[in-house]
């Protein structure tokens, strides 16, 4: 194995670690079409990252129809759009599965972080 075979190999390792998500997140499943999706998309979306809740579960998107990342492991298997994953260091703690609109969706997602233990700051 050549020098920069090596070099190239401990390069990729090292910058895979680095982009894998640490810590809590939000994993929205979505697809093309779903109108609830969208509805989420234009109540929540821009607002979302702005917010406590935001701060301490950042969103991360995800086609329903993609392969799954090989740093997220889920309970079960994802069948309906949108479904809302809480994850922790890529392993699955809780989830909405729908939106059932934005009043129920900030309360839902609040009781998720706190039986989690995640803090929000305000």
């Amino acid at each position: 194995m050549s020098l920069r075979t090596i070099i190239f190999s401990t390069l990729l390792a090292a910058f895979s670690a680095c982009t894998a998500w640490a810590g809590p997140q939000l994993v929205m499943v979505e697809e093309d079409g779903c109108m609830w999706c969208a509805r989420w998309n234009e109540e929540i979306s821009e607002i979302y990252p702005k917010t406590p809740e935001g701060k301490a579960a950042p969103l991360r998107r995800m086609d329903i129809r993609a392969a799954h990342p090989d740093d997220l492991t889920f309970k079960r298997g994802l069948f309906f759009t949108p479904t809302f994953v809480l994850v922790v260091d890529g392993v699955e703690v809780s989830r909405i599965e729908g939106y059932p609109g934005e009043d129920f969706f900030w309360g839902l997602l609040g009781k998720m972080l706190s039986d989690a233990n995640i803090e929000i700051h305000e």
